[in-house]
């Protein structure tokens, strides 16, 4: 199991970064169609960067995966409202929703829930 979560850990990180680095054009453009500004914008990349790199220290420390694991999850739950609210069409909530699974999954894992 715990090489499962460290996959996900590694999936969450580099989809993160594919999204708010690489394909940074797309976040612009995806938060004017939300309405939300670009320092709503700059602090959600922030959290997400940073979370999701504690997420991969976690990999040789655990303990720190609680609290960005629910961290990354809520951002992801805001994402889905922020898609809903403007009517996307369900492919444009696919990969939040699938982070929102991963990270809820890692977050559940250390509580010891399963």
């Amino acid at each position: 199991m715990e090489n499962i979560m460290t996959l996900f850990k590694i999936i969450i990180a580099i989809s993160i970064f594919i999204v708010w680095v690489v394909r940074f054009d797309n976040i612009v453009d995806e938060f004017k169609h939300f309405g939300l500004s670009n320092i709503i914008r700059s602090l959600v990349g922030a959290a997400k960067i940073s979370m999701s790199t504690v997420l991969i220290i976690s990999i040789w420390f655990p303990d720190l995966a609680l609290i960005p694991s629910f961290f990354i999850a809520f951002l992801m739950l805001c994402a889905q409202y922020a898609h809903f609210s403007v009517k996307n069409s369900f492919t444009k909530f696919l990969p939040s929703f699938f982070l929102l699974c991963l990270s809820l999954t890692i977050g559940l894992y250390e509580l010891e829930f399963f």
